[in-house]
């Protein structure tokens, strides 16, 4: 594997950022890959407004990763509310044709790194209930369910259009040691 660069977005990154949170989940693109929500949810996933509200965010970083020059993976990381509490990861999106090849655990891996150094002793993220797959993958990785579930925005479509009326979240968490 070519070696992977990391670093913090900016807003003139928002729309690679979007192209690849887009074509990760949602759409003909994202069917290439095994992160697709197109059965769940179509629209998007992100837009550049939303993108922007994040990055003005000073608790949070979007994490981008690039191979040979090319944005191939992301995430968003909010630092914890309160010292040693949880981070939260979301929008995190590996390119369809980089999944299933040890990609998104090296981003994952990196991200459990820098919200350790923030002193985070936790990070949560949110899945789709139905996302058996996507749950078990983060299972595999230390990620345990933490019996908290909460709605899906219904009615927003800045976060899709449904395609069903039971979408709800796993909220997952894994401490973090010094081994994470």
């Amino acid at each position: 594997m070519a070696e992977l660069e990391f670093r913090t977005a900016t807003e003139r990154d928002v729309d690679a950022v979007v192209a690849l949170v887009q074509s990760a989940y949602r759409g003909p693109a994202s069917q290439r890959g095994w992160t697709t929500e197109a059965d769940l949810l179509d629209g998007q996933r992100v837009d550049p407004d939303m993108l922007r509200e994040v990055l003005a965010q000073p608790s949070t970083d979007v994490v981008l990763v690039h191979r040979d020059g090319r944005l191939v993976g992301c995430c968003e990381l909010e630092r914890p509310r309160s010292a040693g509490g949880a981070a939260h990861l979301g929008m995190f999106a590996v390119d369809p044709e980089q999944q299933g090849g040890g990609l998104g655990r090296a981003v994952l891996e990196h991200a459990e790194r820098l919200v350790q150094g923030w002193g985070a002793e936790s990070i949560e993220l949110s899945v789709i209930e139905q996302r058996t797959e996507l749950i078990a993958w983060y299972g595999r990785r230390g990620y345990a369910d933490t019996g908290r579930r909460e709605d899906f925005p219904y009615g927003d479509e800045r976060f899709g259009r449904p395609r069903r009326d039971d979408l709800r979240f796993v909220v997952l968490a894994k401490p973090l040691t010094s081994d994470a």
